[in-house]
């Protein structure tokens, strides 16, 4: 192996630094020395290449900030990483602080090289509202370049490493926001690709930064604790060996530490001292083989009886980062409990640095692993909800809610095992299968019976879905589902459902506009085109939908097309009554019925645009239109269509003698008028005698003479002793 030293020959900038001479020769010969030589020759060239770009700056600890890149690309070097992401790390910083150019590291180092570092690069100079958008964005740009090549999150997550690793020159409000990121984001992330290690790390060092004084108390009484433990472990330990060698079950026994974020999350979590947590030996054994976890596991229940429900079997079912281990939990002696993990040195090896295990072993021909293809599947499903969701913040939301650890495991009707974040429900179930089952579910059986779409599923679940051709997703399931996907899928729906409506409405509220000023109703393609032009619009369709939920108003924009044609014409616009919006009931979501007057067929109506929500219908009477609440500007022309086709609510209170059978009767004689019940609020009794119930219901009718039946069918109750419509739920 040819050996690459460094000397300030190379690197004037750094003969007052030689730790990094050291630092840099070490990496450069015994930390590459996985690689090939010329493979190690082009680390050498982008070490000189990135501290020459970097010459000059200083990290806040008073470091060469070469010391970053530098330490970034030694951490890659633990999961044995090609060259390429070497390089990369070491050049990760160079296009944003120093003003090198991707053409100029392509002709460099590569095209791959180039992807790389310009996927690390930050986000560019943009302007948000707010600092969790600026964050959400940069988080989102940083899964999508990982979604197209994983090194570009495993470089990112060195870098994170490093950088909290060396906070302590920072600013305590800076640490500490640099930290919760570190926790919300990049430590569960780290998880959810099974780098265990890197992990645990993060927790702590982020625990470190956001309780301080926690952090202090707890590893001051950790260390105490040690020496207070030894002697029970090392008995333990050896009773455990003892066992093992009489079984001829060669291992290697090991007692294991909890992190220190681990012990203060269990102690929140579950209300314990840091006595109660510590009274936990923990121990990890690691045998040759799959058959040995379990011979294994016979002999230790066999030296101290198993806890009930304790015992988990992540060898038959993996977690979804790879990770697979027996764990067991046992009474020890005195009464203690103890916790091992049994496993392989493959799954050891596994456990500590998930995917970026398998790097080293696979070379340009050979397909994914087990744990890459996992890892692979995760991040083409970050691809979709990309493209689903509204914005950087709702996609930040949905991805957070899959980062979550905790998983259940549940079955499809053929047997196949799907992993879901805990509190899954059924309608997480039917996205995680497919979209179409998803958006089409209206029923689950779990375990072969019926039971709710919200309800939670449990590990070991038998789930089927029910679905219907013309079914679809429901806005109420975004109160219960847990999984990204669902959520995200669900909005999608939504969205396009309600675009497509809102189109429509700002067609008719359109028509409306050029009616009311006396104008033609069409105007031509070339209008349409220049009126996109100066406006800044994708389409003639996103102009009416923004008609459609009132963030433009309809005769502005008429207005402006008609200007654009030639034919706008102040005079004689009034006179004639406008072209009035009719009715339907079927609109969707694009218009809404008040809920301080419910509107029926039949009532006298206006509506006005409101921003976000589109054309709100009011009865001429309503209390909000007498007080003037409501913007006369926007107030558009609305009538109800011959043909509504659609059921309305309308609440009626009754005051009714109190006497046995009178709620049946009432509910009979609403029968008999051919409506329907959908909720029923039983009032005080309104005399100090008890003598008269007061019952309102929300009725369901066709229109204003549906409802005089529904009254005159109840006033022919000689119980009934007045009736009355009410205004507002």
């Amino acid at each position: 192996m040819q050996n690459l030293s460094i000397t300030s020959a190379d690197v004037p900038a750094l003969i007052n630094a030689p730790e990094v001479i050291e630092e840099a020769s070490l990496f450069l010969n015994e930390k590459t020395a996985y690689l090939k030589n010329e493979d190690r020759e082009m680390l050498f060239s982008a070490f000189l290449f990135a501290e020459a770009a970097h010459r000059g700056q200083m990290r806040q600890s008073g470091e060469p900030y070469i010391s970053h890149p530098l330490a970034v690309a030694g951490i890659l070097t633990l999961w044995k990483l090609d060259a390429q992401a070497l390089a990369a790390a070491l050049l990760h910083d160079v296009m944003e602080d120093s003003g090198v150019t991707k053409l100029e590291l392509t002709e460099r180092y590569g095209k791959a090289v180039a992807e790389l570092v310009d996927g690390m690069s930050k986000i560019d100079k943009l302007e948000f509202q707010s600092k969790e958008e600026a964050q959400a964005e940069n988080f989102r740009k940083m899964l999508l370049a990982m979604a197209r090549d994983l090194r570009v999150m495993l470089i990112k997550l060195a870098d994170r490493l490093h950088n909290m690793r060396t906070m302590d020159s920072m600013r305590a409000d800076k640490q500490k926001r640099i930290a919760r990121e570190t926790m919300e984001i990049y430590a569960p992330i780290a998880n959810r690709i099974g780098l265990n290690g890197v992990y645990q790390e993060l927790d702590d060092l982020a625990f470190k930064y956001i309780h301080p004084r926690r952090y202090y108390v707890l590893s001051k009484a950790l260390k105490a604790a040690r020496g207070n433990r030894r002697e029970v472990l090392q008995k333990i330990l050896d009773s455990i060996q003892a066992k093992l060698q009489t079984q001829h079950i060669d291992a290697v026994v090991t007692g294991r530490e909890k992190n220190l974020f681990s012990i203060y999350r269990k102690m929140q979590e579950k209300h314990l001292s840091f006595s109660e947590v510590l009274d936990i030996y923990a121990f990890r054994v690691i045998v040759k083989d799959v058959a040995h976890c379990y011979l294994t596991l016979g002999a230790l229940h066999a030296l101290f009886k198993p806890i009930p429900g304790k015992f988990k079997d992540y060898i038959a079912i993996a977690k979804t980062n790879g990770y697979q281990s027996l764990h067991t939990t046992l009474f020890g002696p005195y009464g203690t409990p103890i916790e091992v993990q049994i496993r392989t040195s493959e799954m050891h090896r596994i456990a500590d640095a998930g995917v970026a295990s398998h790097w080293m072993y696979k070379s340009g021909d050979e397909g994914f692993s087990e744990v890459q293809q996992k890892t692979h599947q995760w991040l083409q499903s970050l691809l979709e909800l990309q493209s689903e969701s509204g914005d950087a913040v709702e996609f930040l939301e949905h991805i957070k809610v899959d980062l979550f650890p905790d998983q259940v495991y549940v079955f499809t009707p053929k047997g196949t095992i799907l992993s879901l974040p805990n509190g899954s429900t059924c309608v997480d179930f039917a996205y995680a299968v497919h979209t179409d089952i998803g958006n089409r579910c209206i029923a689950a059986k779990v375990n072969h019976e019926l039971v709710p779409l919200r309800n939670k599923l449990k590990n070991g679940d038998h789930v089927e879905i029910v679905m219907a051709a013309h079914a679809k997703p429901n806005p109420s399931w975004l109160a219960f589902v847990t999984t990204g996907k669902a959520r995200s899928q669900i909005r999608h729906f939504l969205r396009t459902m309600r675009f497509d409506e809102s189109v429509h409405l700002g067609e008719r509220l359109l028509n409306q506009a050029f009616s009311a000023l006396h104008q033609p109703l069409q105007v031509s393609d070339e209008v349409w085109e220049k009126y996109l032009r100066e406006s800044g619009e994708k389409s003639r369709d996103s102009v009416l939908a923004d008609v459609g939920l009132g963030q433009k108003l309809g005769v502005v924009v008429a207005k402006r097309l008609l200007q654009l044609a030639g034919t706008w014409s102040e005079d004689g616009r009034q006179g004639k009554k406008p072209m009035s919006v009719s009715i339907r009931g079927t609109e969707g979501m694009a218009i809404q019925f008040a809920r301080c007057c419910n509107p029926i067929p039949g009532d006298p109506i206006l509506g006005f645009v409101k921003k976000d929500q589109g054309l709100v219908v009011h009865t001429h009477d309503c209390p909000q239109v007498s007080k003037g609440r409501i913007d006369a500007e926007k107030l558009i022309d609305v009538d109800w269509d011959p043909e509504v086709a659609r059921m309305f609510d309308v609440p009626v209170k009754v005051l009714a003698e109190n006497e046995r059978g009178t709620l049946a009767a009432l509910a009979a004689a609403i029968a008999d008028a051919d409506a329907d019940i959908s909720a029923v609020t039983m009032g005080d009794m309104v005399d100090s005698h008890e003598r008269y119930l007061s019952v309102q219901f929300t009725l369901q009718v066709s229109n204003r003479l549906h409802l005089a039946r529904v009254l005159k069918s109840l006033r022919s109750l000689p119980t009934v002793y007045r009736l009355q419509r009410v205004r507002a739920l």
